[in-house]
């Protein structure tokens, strides 16, 4: 069941939700939290398909603000969903505009569960300081996602800069298969020191970035960023280099991934992209702080591949523009690339 309501406000909102569940028998003993999402407009829906899907395993009300002009006239429309178009949960979609076109604690207060935790999500911008957001402020949980910013190196220093314990990334979370199957190889493996970590992907992936954080970061060892000409799938490989043999994890398509260990024969291994609506699950699995992803961010500023940090960054331009450079070396007129 769909309803809309034009010009309205939270406490009409709010009694037109119990007026639907006594109407259609519907309760709320069984939901376990309240998840606020803070949209853009026009990208709205797919993190409301992602928070339904999620809402199967973690039945929920999910509160999505969807940002419109904060030049047009102050107003509140909503639209209410119940039953089968809401998944396991109850939605509250606003939509605010003017003076209510930035999510506040006062404009969602009102429709929040009683005594369950709060979990908030930025799919697309990330704030200036998520703790310190006025939704922020109120959740147990905060989560971002990296992935969509302009500037990945720029985003993942800021984020590191302003973390405080509860942050979280969609990110951080899509890397889950590769970490546990990198674990699982170095477990396996002959005991001896990693000398060199090199991860490789498209240069604004904000998951190439993280993955060499951690692996850097476990590993005490040094992380270097191959950018191919072309990557499709945002990480690509995976490479640790070992005097008894490197360890190599290279996924080549969408799913199928090719595990390559010393004296052992090559493993194919599922390492599946992910959808949003798992990764969302997941983080609600657990809403203790996630202190690994913000040790993952601490050393992430040491080890990306730009101004404001670490060196070690490596592409097939500059391999073969470096190439060029030695070869014409004795030619004074030519000017290589830097």
């Amino acid at each position: 069941m769909i309803v809309t309501l034009e010009n309205t406000t939270t406490s009409d909102i709010d009694k037109q939700l119990h007026r639907l569940r006594d109407e259609g028998g519907v309760v709320t003993l069984g939901r376990v939290l309240t998840l606020v999402i803070m949209a853009e407009a026009g990208h709205s829906e797919r993190a409301l398909d992602a928070a339904v899907v999620a809402s199967h395993e973690h039945p929920c009300r999910i509160i999505m603000h969807v940002s419109h002009s904060a030049s047009e006239e102050t107003r509140l429309d909503a639209q209410l969903r119940i039953g089968g178009d809401a998944g396991a949960s109850e939605v509250v979609v606003l939509h605010g505009y003017g003076a209510l076109a930035e999510p506040s604690e006062m404009l969602v207060s009102a429709l929040l569960l009683p005594d369950a935790p709060i979990v908030a999500w930025w799919p697309h911008r990330v704030p200036n300081k998520p703790s310190d957001s006025s939704i922020g402020k109120i959740a147990h949980r905060r989560i971002t996602d990296s992935s969509n910013s302009d500037d990945v190196c720029a985003t993942l220093v800021h984020l590191a800069q302003q973390y405080a314990p509860g942050d979280t990334d969609i990110s951080w979370t899509r890397l889950t298969h590769w970490r546990v199957q990198l674990a699982a190889a170095l477990d396996q493996a002959e005991p001896g020191p990693v000398k060199e970590v090199v991860v490789t992907g498209a240069a604004d992936s904000s998951r190439v970035h993280l993955l060499g954080a951690w692996l850097g970061g476990r590993l005490s060892a040094p992380v270097r960023f191959e950018h191919p000409g072309q990557s499709e799938h945002g990480l690509s490989s995976v490479r640790l280099v070992r005097d008894n043999g490197d360890i190599v994890l290279e996924r080549p398509g969408h799913s199928l991934a090719r595990l390559t260990q010393p004296g052992q024969p090559d493993q194919r291994v599922a390492i599946p992209h992910r959808e949003l609506s798992a990764c969302l699950a997941e983080e609600l699995r657990q809403l203790d702080p996630d202190e690994v992803y913000g040790e993952v961010l601490a050393s992430a500023v040491h080890v990306l591949p730009c101004g404001v940090c670490g060196e070690g960054v490596t592409s097939e331009s500059e391999d073969s523009a470096g190439t060029d450079a030695d070869s014409a070396a004795a030619t004074p007129e030519t000017n290589p690339a830097s």
